[in-house]
């Protein structure tokens, strides 16, 4: 099963996207935690242009192709061999993050984008995408508070709005797939309910530990 963790800054992914790791694991998944940009050699080395603070003057398009060619190579050298094994791959954040942030973030069209995620995906969807939701104002101020402050988090603050609105789009589009967590409440509160989602679609798709 492939399950994605999306949102916006600042929402708990990384967080809840380890702890939920560790707790399939005690439970005798095979699971594989990745993230994005990032989750290779290759795609780390993109991640860290992605990020820098100096390339501020990036272009959206840049921007995207960048994005997808890390990608390409997470999903070829490493989602696709786990998956086969009949393994668990957690990734924080994948391809709705394109639709998200250069989409309604950047206002590029999103027919255009999803022709070259699919490309970038080979077509790859995830089974279940976890959307913790949160305040843009709160998260922006828990990002600040973490340091760390990257390209990205520096966008204006209507960027991230549409960048939260995007998610919630894209959530109601895919009910099926989507699973919206109100990520404002304690930590403990937003870990159970990621856990008691995964668990329930773990348990319709009729995956029990290997």
């Amino acid at each position: 099963m492939f399950i994605t963790f999306e949102g916006p800054e600042g929402s708990g992914k990384t967080t809840h996207i380890r702890s939920l790791a560790e707790h399939l694991r005690q439970l005798g998944y095979n699971v594989l935690h990745t993230r994005e940009p990032g989750g290779t050699e290759i795609g780390d080395q993109i991640r860290s242009v992605l990020f820098d603070m100096k390339n501020k003057a990036m272009h959206p398009r840049t921007e995207i192709l960048l994005f997808q060619a890390s990608r390409a190579q997470l999903v070829e050298q490493v989602i696709r061999p786990h998956l086969s094994q009949g393994g668990v791959v957690l990734c924080d954040r994948y391809a709705d993050s394109t639709l998200a942030y250069q989409g309604y973030g950047h206002k590029v069209d999103l027919e255009a984008l999803a022709e070259i995620v699919r490309f970038a995906t080979g077509g790859l969807k995830p089974d279940l995408t976890l959307l913790l939701d949160l305040d843009v104002e709160v998260g922006l101020a828990r990002r600040a508070q973490q340091g760390g402050w990257n390209r990205l988090d520096a966008y204006d603050l209507e960027f991230h709005r549409r960048v939260r609105q995007g998610f919630l789009a894209l959530a109601r589009q895919e009910p099926a797939r989507w699973v919206t967590i109100d990520a404002a409440p304690p930590p403990e509160i937003v870990q159970a309910a990621v856990k008691a989602a995964v668990m329930e679609r773990l348990a319709i798709a009729g995956k029990s530990p290997a």
